[in-house]
This record gives structure tokens, C-alpha cells and sequence, in this order.
């Protein structure tokens, strides 16, 4: 899914090897590469991608949610073979909290058309462990999205390393 864009062209994709390799072009600083990273993980996470591996989901999330200041909330909803209809952060927080209200969450599901979503937020602190807010706050977005037929397939906390409340046993 290489982009010719990425970097302004300073990141050339390795034909000759076998899998996804890059190389670069021409030098560039530390918060280039950062750029280059979020692009590649914004397009990781397009409308109609298929998410069958867990692990570029969480590196997708981790690029996007790791280094923010703020505690945020984002939902993937869903389709029916679990291909991303949309990406939304909905939730704003400060540096330890992020309020996180069902309802809201219900709504947006609907709005998608959503059969399936995979929560995630960050913990700016580094540190990944879920508080019991975390935990009883899923609990109460899987009894609600269950309501309209929305399974929960995993909650990710993404910190200095993620989370998954699934492999957890939590859900």
C-alpha cells in the first residue's frame, strides 16, 4: 500500500525484496520519519481495509495514539468481514482521563452502519495497564452496542506497548 507521497518522495519502496520494505531517498529528521510513520498508518486504517491481523491494527493504532499529550477515545467501526468503514477519535481528555459516554458511541455505530467495532485509547502516561474505569467502561459499551447487535471484538490501550483487552481475557 506504498504511497510515492510519503515524505515528498524521500521514501522509496524495495521492489527487489520480498514483503513491504522502504528505503530512503534522501536524509531526513526525526520528526519527518514521525510524518512519514502517520501516513503510512492513516492509510493502514482507509475505508474498505480488511483488519484480519491483529498486529498491524495495533501498530496502526499505536502510531496514531502513542505520543499524544492528551488522553483520547477512538472507535473503528466496522462492516459485516470486519473491513474499516471509519476511524473516529470521539473522546477528548485530559492528561489521565478521557470522559467516554455510550450513548455516543451507540449513535456513531448506527450512523456507520457499523456490525462490529474495536475500541481503543491511549494512555499519555506510557504506562498500558487498565484502571478498573477502563474495564467497567467497556463492559458498559459492549452491554449497550450488544443492544444493537454490535460486537465489541477487542479494546486496545495503547501505551508505551498496547493492551488487548481480548488476548486479557476481558471480553
Amino acid at each position: 500500500m506504498y504511497q510515492p507521497t510519503y515524505g515528498q518522495g524521500k521514501l522509496v519502496e524495495l521492489n527487489e525484496a520480498p514483503g513491504e520494505y522502504y528505503q530512503l531517498s534522501h536524509p531526513v529528521t526525526a520528526d519527518e520519519l514521525m510524518d512519514i510513520a502517520l501516513e503510512m498508518a492513516n492509510d493502514r486504517l482507509k475505508r474498505g481495509e480488511a483488519l484480519t491481523s491483529p498486529m498491524a491494527c495495533r501498530r496502526s493504532l499505536t502510531t496514531l495514539m502513542r505520543d499524544l499529550e492528551r488522553e483520547v477515545f477512538g472507535v473503528l467501526f466496522l462492516d459485516n468481514h470486519h473491513r474499516l468503514i471509519k476511524f473516529e477519535v470521539l473522546f477528548y481528555g485530559t492528561i489521565d482521563s478521557a470522559a467516554v459516554y455510550p450513548r455516543e458511541v451507540v449513535k456513531r455505530a448506527l450512523t456507520w452502519n457499523a456490525s462490529a467495532v474495536i475500541l481503543a485509547h491511549n494512555h499519555p502516561s506510557g504506562v498500558n495497564e487498565a484502571s478498573q474505569a477502563d474495564r467497567k467502561i467497556t463492559q458498559r459499551l459492549v452491554e449497550a452496542l450488544q443492544l444493537i447487535d454490535v460486537r465489541v471484538l477487542d479494546h486496545f490501550i495503547v501505551g508505551e506497548s498496547i493492551t488487548s483487552f481480548l488476548e486479557r481475557g476481558w471480553l
